[in-house]
């Protein structure tokens, strides 16, 4: 079919869909009913609070799912994409023992199991079959967890998304476990044409074996649903026929499978509805609410999350209040369930730059991902802008800063118009402002202090914007506003023991209705990870008012060092992705077996040059790389211990593109020094050429920066940054 004239914020909507639902549901993963009614009653929003759990927090639902679909775009966007080439990229993005999968072990993670398979040898999909792992590990639930993105890249194609599904399932599960996530798979394609849920399940039952459990199982809901009309005696029947104790493993396809079924068809198309049924059914509750949620985020669009546009109560439930703002049910007016969240996601993998993100930017990224399959041109709004709000209600991780200068000052909306580029703007109401008050708002741009402790998933990130870097940003004034406002960009990066420090950066007087293109190259941060990029608003009389951020983008070379900053601290350390066996703060880099890599940057850097002095000491292999673009594709210049220095490009293995004689001494130094411009790749050693290659062969093209050990250990003196001339 076609691709929808709606696409962008149908995909958009079941991101949200994803995101929100597996924030509500991940505070009691694992619970019973019995234990969720008991603590909670039914969960009709965020509880997290009341469990001390984060609400923006790393996990593997939302985490895989953006992270295994990269093997399109890795691959040329290409329908016959295969389940090996799909393995190859989890070998790529996933840091053992660190990102996205629950590493629960080989037969105890299904997950874990494949991983291991993949990491030993073995191709997809034999890594998951049921030949391999046995039937109780090859059909838990992985799969469908994972699934959402291989359907929202083709709206409106059944067909192929069981097809593309099916092979992404089967890298690491087989059987009832693929067929599960088939099912998920149908119904998310055909959301973007049909709206009505039991046709959208006919889609999915349509491409699965009529004799399979999960199609059985499905058949007996639906009866159980006309003979019920009440979710929770159908829930108890679940329970009874399709229960845990009738599965092996620790968390299996067919119980999981059947309360998003439930859910679905009790729900009626409501999210809300349809997320508190899944989530107070219990067991894999982040899973299950997180397919549940992306279903309905497609088949609704963005105005199935406004509580403006609910449905009538449903007869069977008692509306408790209809207070403004109460949440003690999923239909009281006031819900908000995209505010809490403002668009904000973690996706740790190899590629740390794309791990503080929103759900915007990953919509975009699914979108541009199903235009090639259709042979369309990428969408960019504004240019390419990294922040753009070209969507109704996106803010994009933009909050309102709270501190005792700035709390209560200001607030973040999506508003229509007030943009030069596109049709939406970032509005920032102000008010307050004379008595020493500051308005300011701000988004991450690496990891936050409070996040540093990674609660759920362990997270692993590289911060977005680098010194050197020039920042772009349109601002204007309303003209209602109540005098002038000085507005100023400002970031705030990592000091001495890990405090953060802000620093100003240009200023404007904005009268009512004028506006300015703002233009600042990113200051020398003594190497420290910036965390945070915001604009303020300052005023010397009392003010009111509003101004309306256009865009925020960066774009560039970063020119900065990236080791061990003069301050005391160990912020510096975690913005580089840890795939090593052991990181020692003083330098030490050490690889027990193979080969590891600290990573540092984003795909975004293309042209530059990277700098740095190693010693190694007992090391087969240790130097640098330079547009790496995970564990297994990048550009490296190593010294090897045959006595060659060797200019590799990995990219479904290595391949030697130039080399030379030069005899590696432990624990001499060596200045390395690798540029990247164009399709050509450079390489020095202690101000010596040694290695020079023009790409012609699917070339990298962007990529961070690493330092590269296989078995053994480096010091590491100094690393930099700058641009591809220097």
């Amino acid at each position: 079919m076609p691709i929808p004239s709606d696409y962008a914020m149908r995909v958009y909507a079941g991101v949200l869909g994803k995101i929100i639902a597996v924030y509500a549901g991940k505070p009691f993963e694992g619970w019973s009913y019995q234990a969720i009614m008991e603590k909670f009653g039914e969960i009709n929003y965020y509880v997290h609070e009341q469990v001390k759990y984060p609400l923006i927090a790393a996990d593997d639902d939302i985490s895989g799912t953006f992270c295994f679909l990269r093997a399109l775009p890795d691959y040329g966007n290409v329908k016959s994409l295969t389940s090996e080439q799909i393995g190859q990229t989890w070998l790529n993005y996933l840091v053992e023992e660190k990102t996205v999968l629950w590493w629960g072990g080989m037969g105890m993670s299904t997950e874990h199991t494949a991983y291991l398979r993949l990491k030993h040898g073995m191709k997809a999909p034999a890594t998951g079959s049921i030949a391999t792992n046995g039937q109780v590990v090859a059909e838990q639930i992985g799969a469908q967890i994972f699934i959402d993105g291989w359907a929202m890249v083709v709206p409106g194609d059944p067909d192929l998304a069981v097809e593309l599904a099916g092979r992404a399932a089967r890298v690491s599960h087989d059987g009832e476990a693929v067929y599960g996530a088939q099912v998920i798979a149908a119904i998310e394609s055909m959301a973007f044409v049909e709206r009505d849920i039991d046709k959208l399940v006919d889609a999915g039952l349509a491409r699965i074996p009529g004799d399979c459990l999960i199609a059985r199982m499905i058949a007996d809901i639906r009866k159980w649903r006309k003979e019920d009309g009440d979710w929770r005696k159908t829930r108890e029947k679940i329970e009874k026929n399709y229960g845990y104790d009738k599965y092996g493993g620790n968390c299996h396809i067919i119980p999981n499978h059947a309360l998003i079924i439930l859910a679905l068809l009790y729900g009626e198309g409501d999210f809300g509805r349809s997320v508190m049924i899944v989530n107070t059914c219990g067991w894999d509750t982040d899973c299950n609410s997180g397919n549940v949620g992306c279903i309905i985020g497609i088949r609704n669009g963005l105005d199935g999350f406004d509580p403006s546009t609910r449905a009538a109560p449903f007869a069977q439930d008692r509306i408790l209040s209809e207070e403004p703002g109460d949440k003690s049910n999923g239909f009281a007016t006031g819900r908000d369930w995209r505010g809490p969240v403002a668009d904000r996601a973690l996706i740790p993998t190899a590629d740390g730059g794309r791990c503080v993100t929103d759900a915007l930017t990953e919509a975009y990224h699914v979108v541009n991902i199903g235009r090639a399959l259709a042979g369309l041109p990428p969408e960019a709004p504004k240019n390419g802008a990294r922040f753009h709000f070209e969507a109704p209600g996106a803010v994009q991780g933009f909050l309102a800063e709270k501190s005792p200068e700035t709390s209560g000052v200001a607030s973040v909306s999506n508003s229509a118009g007030h943009s030069k580029a596109g049709t939406r703007s970032l509005a920032i109401a102000y008010h307050g402002l004379a008595e020493g008050k500051t308005a300011r708002v701000g988004v991450d741009t690496f990891l936050a202090p409070e996040s540093m402790g990674g609660a759920g998933y362990s997270l692993v990130a590289s911060p977005t914007m680098y010194p050197g870097q020039k920042v772009a940003a349109a601002v204007s004034a309303d003209s209602t506003n109540s005098g002038p406002i000085r507005c100023r960009l400002f970031l705030r990066h990592y000091g001495d023991k890990d405090a953060l420090v802000t620093v100003a950066g240009p200023e404007e007087m904005l009268a009512p209705g004028a506006g300015k293109d703002f233009a600042w190259k990113v200051p020398d941060t003594g190497g420290q990870p910036i965390a945070r990029i915001g604009l303020e608003m300052l005023s010397d009389t009392p003010a009111k008012g509003s101004v309306y951020l256009d865009y925020l983008a960066w774009d560039g070379a970063p020119e900065t060092r990236l080791w061990k900053p003069e301050k005391e601290g160990t912020a510096w350390t975690k913005a580089w992705v840890n795939a090593v066996s052991d990181f020692q703060h003083w330098g030490g880099v050490i690889q027990n077996e193979g080969r590891g890599m600290l990573i540092q940057g984003a795909r975004e850097w293309a042209d530059y040059t990277v700098t740095a002095t190693v010693s190694p000491h007992l090391a087969e292999k240790a130097g640098i790389a330079a547009r790496v673009q995970g564990l297994k594709r990048y550009y490296a210049l190593l010294l090897c211990r045959d006595g060659k220095v060797r200019l590799i490009k990995a990219l479904d293995g290595d391949r030697t593109l130039a080399e030379a004689t030069l005899a590696m001494e432990f624990d001499a130094k060596y200045e390395m020094k690798l540029a990247v411009k164009g399709n050509r790749v450079t390489g020095w050693v202690n101000g010596k050429q040694v290695a020079d290659a023009v790409d012609t062969d699917r070339p990298l093209t962007g990529g961070a920066v690493a330092l590269v050990i296989e078995e053994g250990r480096m010091q590491v003196l100094e690393v930099g940054v700058g641009p591809a001339d220097r």
